[in-house]
């Protein structure tokens, strides 16, 4: 299938959207946005510079002021024209993200989903402001009414593996509740990450500098997101390397945070699972997006009576896995997101392998292709267990009973998913509550995602909550207004 995307007018993509306007990068530097897969250029992006930046968080702020004083049927006419725009770009959309994320068409259709659900989300969020919930008080003749109000400019930073549903989670809750955005999608899928929702919002009428989409890099970009004054809430998808950095540089600045970060995610296993399903979950759950999924299957622990079964029947699934293009609908392994992140995949199973650590199935690598590998009888302290590994790389873990396995998934300094397969449902929500995550599922994957509900880690996988009610909260600040109806005699 050609690389062709038939998105009219697709130079825009290849723009920063700052103010209303597509704008050409202005740093000197260009990114070679590659097709995962062929390594074809699919765009050559001038990256934009720091001044550019500034600007952007300056128009946002003049126009939140604004935007912050629209009626909810104001916005919730702009959001759904953008919907609307979406949606009827869907196919463009789907073919974009398999070209950019190397995803299969799989993966694109259930992240355009994911996506469209958020912003379905979003548009009943336009009531939340400014309509009074009223409190009862101790003074007479006294009326305490407490609105939620626009926090101000949101910064939205969001990474190469869910691009599209990664953006929209944060992008249409935020100017839903009156705020405007400044957004950094991660350059290497800066065109379905950022720019297709610049378009739609240009289509649907937005007012200019509600929403700036910037296509840069860190060497440019710096901490600039994180740390203009103008920026009133910081919302990042990411590493926790990179949240812990953000953490540091904003260190007394009160600018409240949403970090989303790394992920090491049980999938336990209890005594009395189906074996049969415990492996489709095992499957599906390790090897979507080819494990590039912040809260995918990392560890598969399970108890020591089910183990020869399930390592033998979960080894002979993995081996007749399809992979190669993922533009061919029968694959499910496709390439992961460039070079540098097959080099890393690799040399984590190479030290693996160098540690003794037995392998059950040894895949191989193809340019950014990497068939799956599968460790059995892993450590839970060894490095390869401590190790987010973000490719196609499962490991299995051998408990010695259910409370051991959950000793087990306990034991790792990440806390953002985690799963549990049990024939009895009321145990496992019992067990699912004494592991340390922030999400946890009963006979389902941990990479979990609603809309509704909210999504978000523990530990060192983060701070914050994505999902509706948990969104509403973070993206707006709360005013106490007391109205006194009759005169108060005061004591002096």
């Amino acid at each position: 299938m050609s690389n062709t995307i038939a998105l009219t007018g697709i130079d825009y993509l290849k723009k920063s959207y700052i103010g209303g306007q597509w704008v050409d990068g202005q740093s000197g530097r260009v990114f070679q946005n590659q097709d995962p897969y062929e390594g074809t250029t699919l765009a050559e992006i001038p990256l934009a510079n720091q001044t550019q930046i500034k600007l952007a968080f300056e128009e946002a702020r003049t126009a939140q002021k604004k935007w912050a004083k629209t009626t909810p049927e104001e916005r919730r006419e702009v959001l759904t024209k953008a919907l609307n725009y979406l949606q009827e770009h869907k196919d463009e959309i789907i073919q974009l993200i398999v070209c950019e994320t190397g995803g299969t068409y799989l993966k694109a259709e259930i992240e355009f989903s994911f996506g469209i659900g958020d912003i379905n989300e979003a548009i009943k969020m336009v009531d939340e402001i400014y309509k009074p919930k009223e409190y009862s008080s101790i003074t007479p003749n006294k009326v305490n009414r407490v609105y939620r109000l626009p926090l101000g400019v949101i910064t939205s930073i969001t990474p190469y593996n869910f691009p599209f549903n990664m953006a929209t989670r944060t992008i249409f809750p935020a100017i839903a509740l009156g705020n405007s955005v400044v957004h950094k999608p991660s350059i290497q899928v800066g065109m379905v990450g950022g720019q297709i929702f610049a378009k739609a919002f240009e289509a649907a009428g937005l007012p200019e500098g509600v929403f700036n989409s910037i296509l840069t890099d860190s060497k440019e970009g710096g901490d600039e997101f994180f740390t203009n004054p103008n920026t009133s809430f910081v919302s990042f998808t990411g590493s926790t390397a990179v949240g812990e950095h953000i953490e540091k540089v904003t260190a007394g600045s009160f600018i409240p945070k949403a970090l989303e970060l790394g992920g090491n995610n049980p999938l336990v296993i209890l005594g009395d699972a189906n074996v049969d399903y415990a492996v489709d979950m095992a499957i599906f759950g390790k090897f979507m997006h080819n494990g590039q999924i912040c809260a995918i299957t990392n560890r598969i622990i399970i108890h020591e009576d089910l183990y020869d079964q399930f390592v033998s029947k979960y080894v002979e699934r993995v081996k007749g896995l399809a992979v190669g293009d993922p533009k061919d609908p029968a694959t499910v392994i496709g390439p992961v997101i460039n070079e540098k992140q097959a080099n890393k995949i690799m040399s984590i199973v190479d030290e693996a392998k160098a540690d003794g650590i037995k392998l059950a199935v040894e895949g191989g690598r193809n340019g950014n292709v990497i068939s799956p590998f599968v460790f059995i009888d892993v450590a839970n302290d060894s490095k390869l267990a401590r190790t987010e590994i973000f490719g196609p790389v499962a490991m299995v873990i051998r408990a010695k009973d259910d409370d051991d396995a959950i000793k087990l998934a306990n034991d790792i300094e990440f806390g953002l998913s985690s799963a549990i397969i049990t024939s009895d449902l009321q145990r496992g929500e019992r067990l699912a509550l004494e592991i340390e995550s922030g999400t946890s599922h009963v006979n389902d994957i941990p990479a979990v995602l609603e809309s509704n509900v909210p999504f978000g880690g523990v530990k060192k996988s983060g701070t914050g909550r994505f999902g509706t009610d948990w969104i509403i909260e973070e993206f707006t600040t709360t005013k106490w207004v007391s109205v006194q109806k009759e005169a108060m005699q005061y004591p002096f």
